[in-house]
């Protein structure tokens, strides 16, 4: 299953566990089937219905899941401690050399590894009112290649972020199909989706780079979201905003 496959499967979808299940599919075609996801931090208790639950949706292996609770790892994981600290997706291999991390946070990612996750990555999730939440990919394989994967796999977790949240919120909540982009707004964004700097962009509508960041920022205020790609994620989710020359989509959603 590839991304543009996984986008459209996950609008048909209302359950988060084949929501997940769809998450898994597509990271295991690029060679990383061991996936987690969980909310970190909250500015408030979570108590409002925007919020994530703060549980993990797991399918790391059972031993080392096991492991990982009983000991309470989780308040020594340099992943769990380094995620909202971080801009972006990072890999576990990285932390020890960017990081004097302490004995504890070293054994962490020792055991995960002698426990089949060879390598892996995590993609730090900002949301709204002080919102992280994160999603880890790690594969089994010596020779997989997380960096060579990361724009993918980073791209996949909004994807998957975005439509979790969408699911697990009241049913009765429709504000956000409400949502109207003006034609410049959608303009803008498609070509941010394309990779395009503000003043690239701003060369190609005719228009100045602070006219192009004026309009993205009010597509950031629209959909409720904190940088570019949460909200060209979101328009996605919500078609807003098309991808461009998609392939043919896999069928059996």
């Amino acid at each position: 299953m590839d991304l543009f496959s996984f986008i459209e499967c996950a609008k048909r979808t209302r359950s988060t566990k084949a929501l997940f299940d769809l998450l898994v599919s597509c990271a295991s075609e690029e060679g990383f089937s061991e996936v987690a996801y969980g909310a970190l931090t909250f500015a408030e208790p979570p108590r409002l219905p925007e919020y994530l639950p703060p549980a993990v949706t797991v399918n790391f292996p059972p031993d080392w899941c096991h492991r990982y609770f009983e000991r309470n790892y989780r308040v020594i994981d340099p992943v769990v401690r380094r995620t909202p600290m971080l801009p972006g997706p990072f890999l576990w291999d990285e932390l020890a050399k960017q990081y004097q991390l302490q004995s504890g946070e070293q054994r962490v990612l020792d055991e995960a590894r002698e426990a089949g996750l060879k390598h892996g990555m995590s993609v730090p999730l900002f949301g709204a009112l002080g919102r992280v939440s994160v999603v880890s990919f790690a594969s089994p394989f010596d020779d997989a290649d997380p960096q060579y994967r990361m724009s993918h796999l980073n791209t996949l977790a909004w994807h998957f972020h975005i439509a979790f949240a969408e699911i697990a919120r009241p049913s009765d909540s429709s504000c956000d199909r409400k949502l109207i982009l003006s034609k410049r707004e959608k303009d803008c964004l498609r070509w941010v989706a394309e990779g395009k700097s503000s003043w690239e962009i701003g060369k190609i509508l005719k228009v100045s780079d602070n006219t192009v960041n004026f309009h993205i920022r009010n597509v950031m205020r629209k959909l409720g979201t904190t940088n570019r790609t949460q909200a060209i994620v979101k328009a996605i989710r919500l078609n807003l905003i098309e991808f461009s020359a998609a392939p043919a989509l896999a069928t059996g959603c």
